[in-house]
């Protein structure tokens, strides 16, 4: 077996006991979507990890960073946002009250924006067919996530929720 055979086998099923502890087992099904991104993202950076600091100062490496450090500056933002106004029970998913403020005035999902970042950054590193098909099921990934998680959202907030959807893009500021 393969050193990066083990070291994808390893990180995924840390992925299953994250993805069962904090969200499926509660019954926020887009905890199944979500493992899957993960993954995806886990794989992508076990084939490019090999390659992650070639060419410092290439284009595409430079660029990668760009996204790396935005991926990291929304996840920090929205996690911060969701402990501080969305008053959670527990785990962070289970917030109280609908954050609108700060980063979730501009975008939805700002958490999820972070992995598509982190998606495009880590395929920055290593740029191939594999690397483009694992960003394809990220993205498709995330996007599920975000559309099943949308739905409890409603069963939770009701008409605020639908509201904020009208106002408010998914992933990108005043565009999607």
């Amino acid at each position: 077996m393969s050193a990066d055979l083990i070291v994808f086998l390893a990180g995924t099923a840390a992925i299953v006991v994250f993805s069962w502890r904090f969200s499926i087992r509660a019954g926020r099904y887009h905890g199944i979507a979500r493992f899957f991104a993960f993954d995806g993202l886990w794989a992508l950076f076990v084939i490019n990890r090999r390659v992650w600091f070639a060419r410092p100062f290439s284009p595409p490496q430079l660029l990668s960073w760009f996204f790396l450090f935005a991926s990291l500056g929304l996840a920090v933002a929205g996690a911060w946002l969701l402990v501080r106004r969305g008053r959670p029970e527990g785990q962070i998913e289970n917030t109280t009250k609908l954050v609108t403020t700060g980063l979730y005035r501009y975008l939805r999902h700002p958490l999820y924006a972070s992995l598509f970042y982190l998606g495009l950054g880590i395929w920055l590193k290593g740029i191939d067919g594999a690397s483009s098909l694992l960003l394809a099921a990220v993205v498709a990934a995330v996007m599920a996530t975000a559309l099943i998680e949308e739905g409890e959202m409603k069963a939770r907030f009701g008409d605020e929720y639908a509201a904020y959807m009208k106002t408010t893009k998914r992933f990108v500021p005043f565009l999607f």
